[in-house]
């Protein structure tokens, strides 16, 4: 590990001008390129204290030995450099797309004597027309099969049409109609060239008069009783409306936009484009990049358009880029668009209408990528087994953590306070096991003693199961026994052992050193000791364990930092959907909702009015009535209503003296609740 020190420029020696900088560790390699307005402020902000640094700023800068820079006259120059030396260098620290592909593009050949339909991939080429990119190459070749009824250009290979002008004799398409033959000479270059003309015209999204002259020409045939040929062009004006629907109009003003969509999380982010040519949406792609450093949504959507334009030019940068947020500095970077388009390029974040609802649509597709990258990759066996291996190792636990519970706190403002406890086994969420908590008392207002609470709670019940099996096991040795299910409630509601009878490997706590000593303190309390315990921090993923004055850092591609943050996150999810659920029933379980003719609106004035439920049943009818739209007469039967109404006493357990609904399986609501799934 370098010291950032021994390779810091002297003072002075950084030049307060535009321009690119490269990081390189000890062998020479670019590790981490980036630009700056002012390559002193930008390059002073890695040489300070590593405490103060993000920890994957630390990582790069104790990795790298050297720096250097290179000086440029504005922030475009800056910004076509910075890409040049990303594409060049490849460096480690630096945005990277997991998914870099090259996508499908139907492309007509015009630079050829005989212009050819054909899938291309790659780089573009001069003289070829270009449609798309498609997210598939199937989607191609079936819009092709579509259109080729109408539009018999060539399709096939260079050697194909070779052996078929030798032989005289066209291929198959040749003999079905979809392809005019033009290796036979059964069309001459010019009429082939126009047909591939109206081909391109056609995908370019002016279909409309298109149609128009077709549906003239169909009508005049069938006027004339020529009705093989109105039969024809009645089939061509259908097989022409089938593919347009596979290009359904979004934008009703022919907008030609690109529009770009980010769903991300403190590791990873997934970016979806959609463009859109004449109102339609013509081609869709997308990516998944590790945050390998910390960016923002404005940095990752400037490397999306680095990615999406920084080997392009003329038609192929639209007039109009949507982004869900704009880059800071806006400025060069859209000077630099303009630049590669020749034109004026407008980049903004939509605000309403119809381009606002498809960039919603954009959006949820990002999400649904990112969801689906985090599925595949936590199903995977290896993977699973390497980021237990890598907790174990950076915890030092004695072996890997099969069983882990992750505990996290949520509330509204220090009411309806609850907690959640989520349990993945082998690396998978094991959701019949969820467990959910009423925090009691007055450890609502406080998150590290309601961690205290609930763990406490839940390792006292652990003990108490493990004194009644007097094993570690699942106690199924006693299943038969009445007396013991009488005395302890030895199984849950559907005849299976109590699963606070499984002790976990490592508990994990959503928080960093306060929460971490709140449950270690808990468990020492009870006398457990065998139990790791750690907790994961939200803003910079570090990872804190009990009596430790600095985190652990895991490194930034680590498996076990993913699956951390997965079993976090999904303890954060249950919690947050059980709290709105109690709170939603709180309201719905209003003496309010019992009076006749009180609607919704006037049910939220009156709370509104008051403040509180509390302050409402104590309140004068004259009060009452001084809130708008109530009168009298409904004051009273508010009134009435309040005053028979007493607040609600908590289930209790008469044989433990606890509350029913604490920590226990859900028995109420759907199946799906009962395992502990999000409604």
């Amino acid at each position: 590990m370098a010291d950032p020190s021994s390779y810091r420029p002297r003072p002075g020696e950084i030049p307060d001008s535009p321009g690119v900088y490269r990081f390189r560790d000890e062998h020479r390699r670019v590790i981490y390129v980036g630009k700056a307005k002012s390559l002193r402020q930008r390059l002073a902000n890695y040489f300070q204290d590593l405490a103060g640094l993000h920890p994957r700023t630390r990582s790069m800068v104790t990795t790298a030995a050297s720096v250097e820079w290179t000086v440029v006259s504005t922030e475009v120059e800056a910004l076509q450099l910075e890409y040049s030396w990303i594409k060049e260098f490849d460096p480690r620290f630096n945005v990277k797309y997991r998914d870099d592909k090259s996508y499908p593009y139907l492309a007509v050949t015009m630079n050829e004597e005989f212009p050819r339909v054909q899938v291309m991939r790659g780089h573009k080429r001069k003289g070829v027309r270009y449609f798309g990119p498609y997210a598939h190459a199937w989607a191609i070749r079936d819009t092709v099969d579509l259109l080729l009824r109408v539009f018999p250009v060539r399709t096939c290979s260079a050697g194909v049409f070779k052996n078929a002008a030798r032989t005289g004799r066209p291929c198959l398409l040749g003999y079905i109609g979809k392809c005019s033959a033009p290796c036979v000479g059964r069309i001459d270059p010019e009429d082939h060239r126009d047909l591939a003309e109206e081909f391109c015209d056609f995908m370019a999204g002016r279909t409309g008069t298109y149609l128009r002259r077709l549906e003239k020409q169909m009508t005049a045939a069938a006027e004339q009783m020529e009705y093989e040929r109105a039969a024809r062009l009645r089939d061509d004006i259908e097989a022409l409306k089938k593919a347009m629907e596979k290009n359904a109009v979004v934008l009703a003003d022919a907008t030609d936009a690109d529009l770009i969509a980010v769903a991300e999380d403190e590791l990873e982010a997934a970016v979806q484009i959609f463009h859109v040519r004449g109102g339609r949406v013509r081609g869709q792609r997308g990516w998944v990049t590790d945050k390998v450093e910390d960016v923002t949504t404005g940095a990752l959507v400037e490397h999306a358009l680095q990615q999406l334009y920084g080997e392009e030019s003329g038609d192929a940068v639209p007039k109009e880029v949507l982004v869900p947020a704009l880059p800071d500095p806006l400025e060069p970077v859209q000077e630099w668009l303009t630049g590669r388009r020749g034109s004026n390029v407008s980049l903004r974040v939509p605000q309403r209408g119809d381009k606002k609802a498809l960039m919603e649509t954009v959006q949820r597709n990002a999400q649904q990528a990112l969801v689906l990258h985090k599925t595949k990759r936590a199903s995977d066996l290896t993977t699973r087994s390497r980021a237990l291996e890598e907790i174990s190792q950076a915890l030092d636990l004695d072996s890997a953590p099969l069983r882990i519970e992750c505990y996290d706190i949520s509330h509204l403002q220090g009411d309806d306070v609850v907690a959640s406890m989520v349990v993945f086994e082998d690396g998978l969420a094991r959701k019949s096991e969820y467990r959910r908590f009423q925090i009691k008392g007055f450890a609502g207002q406080d998150d590290v003693r309601s961690m205290h609470e609930v763990i406490t709670r839940r390792f006292r019940r652990y003990l108490a199961e493990k004194e009644r099996t007097g094993e570690w096991g699942d106690g199924d040795d006693l299943k038969d026994d009445e007396g013991l299910l009488a005395a302890g409630g030895l199984k849950d509601e559907d005849g299976r052992p109590k699963k606070f009878a499984y002790p976990p490997q490592l508990v994990v706590v959503d928080g960093g050193a306060p929460q971490v000593a709140a449950a270690k303190k808990a468990l020492d309390e009870l006398g457990i000791d065998d139990i790791a315990v750690c907790g994961l921090a939200k803003r910079l993923e570090e990872v804190w364990l009990p009596d430790e004055d600095d985190p652990v850092v895991l490194p930034r591609t680590s498996e076990g930092l993913y699956l951390l943050q997965r079993v976090r996150d999904e303890a954060h999810r249950f919690a947050i959907t059980y709290q709105r659920t109690r709170r939603a029933k709180r309201f719905r379980s209003s003496p309010l909702d019992d009076v006749p003719g009180l609607g919704e609106t006037r049910k939220q004035a009156l709370i509104k009015h008051f403040g509180s439920l509390k302050k409402l049943r104590s309140a004068t009818i004259e009060q009452i009535c001084e809130v708008p739209g109530i009168g009298r007469k409904t004051a009273e039967t508010v009134a009435a209503a309040l005053a028979q109404a007493a607040p609600a006493a908590p289930a209790v357990n008469t044989a433990t003296g606890e509350i029913i609904e604490d920590g226990e399986p859900v028995a109420a609501g759907t199946p799906d609740e009962r395992r502990g799934q999000e409604p």
